[in-house]
């Protein structure tokens, strides 16, 4: 099985001053949260596969399924865009054993190949309904990322909402997980995304963030409305 997510026609780029994502027609917000002096975790609507920074520190991520040879939602999406050598590279990732390259709650990187970002760091979720225990298997995603990504002197990350497809793990305990995780690496990335295409999934991490950053005394910088 593999992960789907929403995807949606719009695509993102981001500097570190004032990211931006055009959805092919009407207005988002691009709404971002100060984590730290010198970092940012910011929420935007549009297409994971065209967000990009500066095309050499910055990933995706994939949520991918154990096997890391691509799928539906997400996952078949950026292999669709990054062309067929992102899966020769996963099918390169050695096997932890028969069928499993990446299991749940850990991360493997692959560079992006045709993808506008310079790396993929692919990671499994838990299935919700399936895992013995969805919510240390979230975080384990979110936090194996990270961590792989700091280790590779990745400064920009994007995330999709993992799990929150066909995985169906609830979107307000998700994002719970997502941004408390998020915020232990508060000095070790210029920005992390949240790039969300479903007006559900985008609604519950800006609120989610709202109320986790205004009971820390952390601001939101900025509210950039684009078309």
């Amino acid at each position: 099985m593999q992960e789907t997510t929403g995807l949606g026609n719009g695509g993102g780029r981001g500097s570190s001053s004032a990211p931006w994502v055009s959805n092919g027609g009407g207005a988002d917000r691009v709404v971002r949260f100060q984590l730290s002096p010198s970092s940012a975790m910011v929420i935007q609507k549009g297409d994971i596969t065209r967000w990009f920074v500066d095309s050499s520190s910055d990933a995706i991520v994939n949520p991918a399924n154990e096997r890391m040879l691509g799928g539906g939602g997400a996952d078949g999406a950026i292999h669709d865009a990054a062309g067929p050598e992102l899966q020769a590279a996963c099918y390169n990732v050695p096997e932890v054993r028969r069928g499993v390259r990446c299991p749940t709650g850990e991360a493997r990187i692959t560079p992006g190949f045709r993808l506008p970002a310079s790396h993929v760091i692919h990671t499994v979720g838990p299935i919700y309904d399936a895992d013995a225990n969805p919510e240390a298997s979230l975080r384990s995603a979110y936090r194996s990322s990270l961590r792989l990504a700091k280790q590779e002197n990745i400064q920009y990350i994007a995330f999709p909402a993992i799990s929150c497809g066909v995985y169906r793990y609830p979107f307000d305990e998700a994002a719970t997980i997502a941004i408390s995780t998020v915020r232990e690496f508060a000095n070790d990335f210029k920005e992390v995304h949240f790039v969300l295409i479903s007006d559900d999934i985008y609604k519950v991490w800006l609120d989610k963030a709202n109320k986790c950053f205004k009971s820390s005394g952390f601001r939101c910088l900025t509210i950039c409305s684009i078309s």
